[in-house]
């Protein structure tokens, strides 16, 4: 027998197998305890039945994706804006080029880093607020804490915001969110959707 099996799921009659790892006993049935692919084992005397077990699946061996994911130049991040101030908007990467992140990193979008056009006219609090998650692009390496990152394209900025009051918001313009419950408007650099 080798097939996924969730919890809660019977494998079979405890009289016609030893119950392994990953398993328990429920009314006389073998019941999965994980989810993974379920093992049996041969016996090695005919007269014992087989051990029935589940192996939890392995999600990578490669070794590259185990190692720390560093955000280099051009890597498009999402990252949790933190802090806000007139100057800049601090970040907490957490994904980097579709790929979770085993360690977080701090990144910084600068004022003059938000949109392409009319960079003296942008404003870190009408541009993000604390909470937002943000698809940014990495321009720099940055000083020796944090990454520089850059929103000044269409595809962007905000993809995921909350309104003052915690009612999530969705995208009315590249500017503009609305919240789903009020219908309040607040400024964003919105990202284009995908």
């Amino acid at each position: 027998m080798t097939s996924l099996v969730v919890p809660g799921q019977p494998l079979g009659p405890v009289n016609s197998y030893i119950p392994g790892s990953g398993v328990h006993i429920f009314n006389g049935q073998i019941i999965a305890s994980l989810v993974g692919q379920v093992i049996t084992t041969p016996s090695t005397s005919p007269t014992t039945p087989p051990t029935i077990s589940i192996q939890k699946p392995v999600l990578s061996t490669d070794e590259e994706t185990n190692a720390t994911l560093l955000p280099e130049v051009t890597s498009t991040v999402l990252c949790r804006i933190t802090r806000i101030n007139p100057r800049q908007a601090t970040a907490s990467i957490f994904i980097v080029n579709n790929h979770i992140c085993g360690d977080e990193f701090q990144g910084v979008i600068r004022v003059q880093d938000v949109r392409l056009t009319e960079v003296d006219k942008v404003k870190i609090f009408n541009s993000f607020r604390p909470g937002d998650i943000v698809r940014a692009r990495v321009i720099s390496l940055g000083d020796q804490s944090n990454y520089y990152l850059s929103t000044a394209s269409n595809e962007l900025g905000v993809v995921m915001a909350d309104s003052e009051v915690g009612d999530p918001m969705y995208p009315i313009n590249w500017r503009e969110m609305k919240s789903t419950r009020t219908g309040v408007v607040e400024e964003r650099k919105v990202a284009r959707p995908f």
